[in-house]
């Protein structure tokens, strides 16, 4: 369906895939050259072809580069869904829309996921960040029901992702890092399929699930500890780590967003 019809004073539906294609040779050198350690399993589970949904944890600013990078083993781009001041950056907004990303005003979100479902029907992958915003506690919050709405909507597969070990690299709260050789986990989940009779609702509670399950995998399996106390914040407060509970982790959430005017409903 790739021919799919576009409306009257819509942007194009796709970006450069040239575009695309070069940014991710950027990355995979800027990869290499920090020495970042992979390990990526399920890859598998992203389709080859077609459409799907890929929903993923959120915990730092790469990210969707590492989604990227994984999707790239079954020769796929990923369109994400990201927030409209993303798109107004200089440099990095023009590169956001070449590569056909999408913009999302959460005050407004019906033309975004209007857009995301053109693309599914085109045979794109849609990149979608349920909890909206990172996370405080390295824990899933809450999630919004666009990534099920959308899979339900065109009765594509829903596929669970989680990162983990990005967030070491750039995150929120000035915590960044050039430390060589960070490892970085990427778990990709079977593809979920709406059952019978199962609505949004439903669905988002499996995925959060799924996704609760494939994180705490992804933390037991990671070959790396904090070097000591000060370093223990990327870890979450049950495992030891000096990361907020989920609770206060919100309300630094909302204050951040207080100091912004952005918003997270």
């Amino acid at each position: 369906m790739a021919g799919a019809a576009q409306s009257a004073g819509e942007p194009p539906l796709l970006g450069s895939d040239r575009t695309y294609r070069w940014a991710n040779r950027v990355f995979a050198a800027l990869f290499r050259l920090m020495g970042y350690r992979f390990d990526v399993r399920g890859a598998e589970h992203i389709p080859a072809a077609g459409p799907a949904v890929l929903a993923a944890n959120h915990v730092g600013f790469l990210d969707f580069t590492f989604i990227g990078y994984a999707a790239r083993e079954r020769g796929r781009l990923v369109r994400f869904m990201a927030k409209t001041s993303v798109f107004g950056l200089p440099v990095v907004g023009r590169l956001m829309r070449a590569m056909g990303h999408i913009p999302v005003d959460r005050r407004h979100g019906a033309r975004a996921y209007r857009r995301s479902l053109r693309l599914l029907d085109a045979d794109q992958l849609v990149g979608v960040f349920p909890e909206a915003t990172i996370s405080r506690s390295w824990l899933l919050k809450p999630f919004k029901r666009g990534a099920a709405a959308m899979a339900l909507n065109r009765g594509v597969p829903l596929v669970p992702v989680v990162v983990w070990g990005g967030h070491r690299v750039l995150t929120v709260d000035g915590h960044r890092s050039l430390r060589r050789g960070t490892p970085i986990t990427i778990l990709v989940g079977e593809p979920l399929t709406a059952r019978h009779d199962e609505d949004v609702g439903a669905l988002t509670t499996r995925l959060r699930t799924c996704m609760d399950d494939l994180l705490a995998e992804a933390i037991d399996s990671y070959p790396a500890a904090p070097r000591d106390e000060d370093d223990s914040w990327w870890l979450p407060y049950d495992r030891g780590g000096s990361a907020p509970d989920p609770e206060t982790a919100a309300a630094l959430d909302r204050e951040a967003v207080a100091r912004t005017g952005d918003t997270i409903d």
